[in-house]
């Protein structure tokens, strides 16, 4: 059967017979998508004058691109203009149109528009602006089109790559219901269990995925002595049988001899009515399966011993990194996980009855020129974990052909080195765990790759986690991608992320932002649908959200070093002092901190992030200098970064410096504002956010995009009041107006306002400042922490592991086209990022 790729999202499959057909709860959405397109046409008829005065304006400065908040303006300024009818084009389809629209580009007479009417629902048209004709587009016309904008003239079809993977997942079942997104484990369970228990020949690959399951040469779960079903079915019988005669604390040793007489290993439980338990379990998903069944027994099959985690770029330590570029959010995200994952491990191998020592790897980069981190060193501990470790592995200095690199290499630049590193890599962890690990988890787009590439290598369930995806975090990066190459390298990593997230066996999300946004905003995956980088290749189906690989399961905040504010007989006051000096030292030191304040008995408005432009810090700080009434409010606190530009190495980082030193003098905020160096000490930080909150300030996180927001989750744990953008994650982890507030970066006087109206309000009446602060730790106590991580984490390893044994979920054919795009695109690109070459290097300075 032969189909177009556009036409692959709405086929589905048969699980009795495997046979493509219509996929019928698709097809409303198609209707919707053609009688939409219809009225925009009528429309367009009866607001034609108000139309053609709006367009004609975009025409005018013509070739260039509009982002939603551009042509949200522009439907202002005729929005009020009524027609004969006595209508205002507010109300025309025209209008949803513009408001639905993610982006337009205008090439004269013609603007092209991707909107986006509903989550993950694309609709691609075009108006010639005089003619006041509408054409609708498929993707391919669309992404042509967009690429003229830097190409002298259309690409032949046969000159230019068309990546889509739309051809090699038509097969695979698909959810449809944009409120399915991010719950892929439950989707598969309901609907390969369906194929898996159609009947008793059928339950054979379950037997087999038991018996499969070995460890250090012991064999669990199962013996050759359960040769088939019927063995099966009978030794559970009798098993059962025999433990309902002993005690249900009996221990493990007191039965299994007789257990393995009758075919069963360790790895049912650590006793006897534990062992029971679950092997009734399996009787009754035998007898009538469910996918809730089968999710329950799968948590409990002991399958994950040891875990590899990903994470090559940066300084990645347990102290001294954390305010270095490229490190901070995930490298606290990393450690949290790992301390959460061997407890998880640890509690499920003593329940199963088994006395292995799981094991966690962070595999990351050796920096020799550690300038006073331990980053030099191969093997470190990991504090407050028994048997996790950092390992890490040099990179091959590669512009002398022999030696390791010594120096460290930005994220943006790091892309000749992973595929040597992961070679590398393989036989260290091989060597380090004594075999291959269970399970790979990749970070950041780096990470990831190395994770493909070894997890293809290895046959080894592969997870992803994004942290963030560049492509959402820049605007226009994609069809602008020739004029920031040589800066960002964006080419290599948009390629990295095609293969990686597409390879993997699942994905991890913290938010349903993440991975498909919101009504107004598009999910980081999303964005990786369809886009264009012109002259290289065009992606018409690049990840589809709608797979059930994406999972949400959202990390919490280390609850040793952050807890609410009231619990006074935890509270570090022998912090205090430093904090008062920090926030508060009358005196600018250049290294360490830039202005002060002169009236401390003012609340603080506090932000702390990552000095660069898309977390806005210098945005906040120019609405701040702007407004006066919030000036006369509150005292603003900003951390981040180096207050001495020479001391970066980050390019991004060094312009955001120089900036924040011009909006500091312009708006004269000496007096108002304190800007501090990056703080690298978590536990102090901790009580920071609670002396904030002492003062009844609150924490503002400005960015203009935010793929999950630590530090909003650690901000609402300390139970101080929290603003944050409504752009990516934050925008889930807060219900507006209840457990914080949403901001839009790219409104500041609106920011401003609703900044402003909340701490007059609350100096009027402090219980208003108080259900704010005991919102946000209701809703991270109900959703955000590392216990409910780490067992949902471990549970979708045991899930995707086995729905990878017993059906086609490995998804080969896939694989094979991402070996090719890998060797045929990658690699090549990858050769033109110019290598790092070792200097001696000025040290870098501390920070307090």
């Amino acid at each position: 059967m032969e189909y177009a790729a556009e036409d692959a999202m709405t086929m589905t499959v048969d699980l009795e017979d495997g046979e493509l057909k219509p996929r019928p709860e698709k097809m409303p959405e198609l209707s919707r998508i053609a009688s939409m397109t219809v009225r925009v046409k009528d429309s367009i008829r009866d607001y034609r004058n108000q139309i053609i005065f709006m367009l004609s304006r975009l025409v005018e400065k013509g070739k260039h691109t509009l982002q939603p908040h551009e042509l949200q303006k522009q439907l202002e300024r005729v929005g009020a203009i009524e027609c004969f009818s006595g209508t205002t084009i507010k109300d025309s389809a025209f209008a949803t149109l513009l408001q639905s629209a993610q982006e337009a580009v205008v090439i004269p007479p013609w603007i092209a528009m991707a909107a986006r009417p509903r989550v993950a629902e694309w609709l691609y048209v075009r108006i010639n602006v005089f003619e006041l004709s509408v054409d609708e587009l498929t993707v391919s016309e669309y992404l042509d089109f967009k690429e003229q904008l830097k190409l002298d003239k259309p690409v032949d079809e046969f000159s230019l790559l068309e990546f889509d993977m739309g051809p090699f997942n038509a097969n695979f079942p698909r959810m449809t219901r944009p409120s399915s997104i991010g719950n892929g484990v439950e989707f598969l369970n309901k609907h390969l269990s369906t194929k898996l228990f159609k009947n008793a020949k059928a339950l054979q690959p379950l037997l087999d995925f038991l018996r499969n399951h070995k460890y250090q040469g012991e064999t669990l779960m199962v013996n050759d002595q359960l040769e088939d079903l019927p063995a099966l079915r009978d030794g559970l019988k009798k098993a059962t049988e025999y433990l309902s005669s002993v005690g249900h604390d009996a221990p493990v040793s007191a039965v299994q001899d007789q257990l393995r007489a009758l075919g069963f290993e360790n790895g049912w439980g650590n006793c006897a009515g534990r062992i029971k338990d679950m092997m009734e379990l399996l009787e009754d998903l035998m007898q009538a399966p469910s996918p809730v069944l089968l999710e329950k027994f799968l948590a409990r099959v002991p399958m994950i011993f040891n875990v590899a985690i990903i994470s090559p770029h940066g300084y990645f330590g347990q102290a001294n990194v954390l305010g270095l570029p490229d490190t901070g959010g995930q490298v606290v995200y990393i450690l949290d996980q790992v301390r959460a994952l061997e407890r998880e491990m640890l509690n499920h191998v003593q329940n199963q009855g088994l006395r292995f020592k799981p094991q966690v790897i962070v595999l990351t980069r050796l920096v020799p020129d550690a300038h006073g981190t331990n980053c030099d060193q191969r093997l470190e501990k990991i504090e407050g974990t028994e048997y996790a470790k950092i390992l890490r592995v040099p990179f091959r200095d590669l512009a002398k052909g022999e030696g390791i690199l010594r120096k460290w290499v930005s994220r943006f630049d790091i892309w000749p080195y992973l595929e040597t590193f992961a070679e590398d890599s393989a036989k260290a962890l091989v060597e380090e765990m004594g075999g291959n690990p269970d399970l790979i988890i990749g970070n950041y787009s780096d990470g990831n790759l190395v994770a493909t590439l070894l997890s293809h290598r290895m046959q080894v369930t592969q997870c992803t986690i994004a942290h963030a995806l560049e492509k959402t975090k820049y605007p226009s990066s994609d069809v602008n991608w020739k004029e920031v190459e040589e800066k960002y390298h964006f080419s290599c990593q948009f390629t990295a992320d095609l293969i990686a997230m597409n390879h993997t066996d699942f994905i991890v999300t913290s938010t349903y932002q993440e991975i498909a946004g919101g009504i107004d905003t598009v999910g980081q995956y999303e964005s990786h649908q369809a886009f264009t980088m012109p002259g290289l290749y065009r992606v018409v189906n690049g990840i589809n959200v709608f797979d059930p690989k994406f999972n949400i399961v959202a990390p919490g905040a280390d609850a040793e070093v952050y807890f609410p504010y009231t619990a006074k007989e935890r509270r570090l006051t022998t912090f205090h002092s430093a904090i008062e000096d920090l926030l508060f030292g009358n005196m600018e030191e250049p290294a360490l901190c830039k202005s002060v304040i002169k009236n401390r008995h003012k609340p603080i408005l506090f932000s702390m992030a990552r000095l660069d432009k898309v977390k806005n810090l210098t945005g906040l700080v120019e609405m701040f200098g702007k407004n006066q009434r919030l000036r006369r409010l509150v005292n603003l606190v900003v951390i981040g970064g180096y207050i001495d530009p020479t001391l970066s190495k980050d390019r991004e980082e060094v312009e955001q410096i120089n900036l924040m030193h011009k909006l500091i003098e312009k708006y004269q905020l000496n007096g108002d504002m304190r800007w501090i160096v990056a703080q690298k000490n978590r536990v102090r930080n901790g009580e920071l956010y609670r002396y904030v909150a002492d003062t009844r300030g609150a924490f503002v996180q400005p960015a203009f995009y935010e793929a999950f927001g630590l530090t909003v989750v650690e901000a609402m744990t300390c139970g101080l009041p929290t603003f944050a953008t409504c752009h990516g994650g934050p925008a889930e982890i807060i219900e507006d107006g209840k457990s914080g507030f949403h901001i839009d970066p790219y409104q500041p006087d609106e920011t401003a306002k609703a900044l402003g109206d909340f701490f007059e309000a609350a100096a009027a009446d402090p219980t208003k400042w108080e259900a704010v602060s005991r919102g946000g730790l209701e809703r991270i106590r109900s959703k955000y922490t590392w216990e409910i991580y780490a067992r949902r984490l471990m549970t979708l390893s045991r899930e995707y592991g086995f729905w990878k044994f017993v059906s086609d979920l490995d998804r080969r054919e896939a694989k094979r086209y991402l070996e090719m795009f890998y060797i045929l695109k990658y690699r090549p690109l990858v050769k033109k990022v110019p290598l790092t070459v070792d200097a001696p290097d000025r040290p870098m300075a501390g920070r307090r």
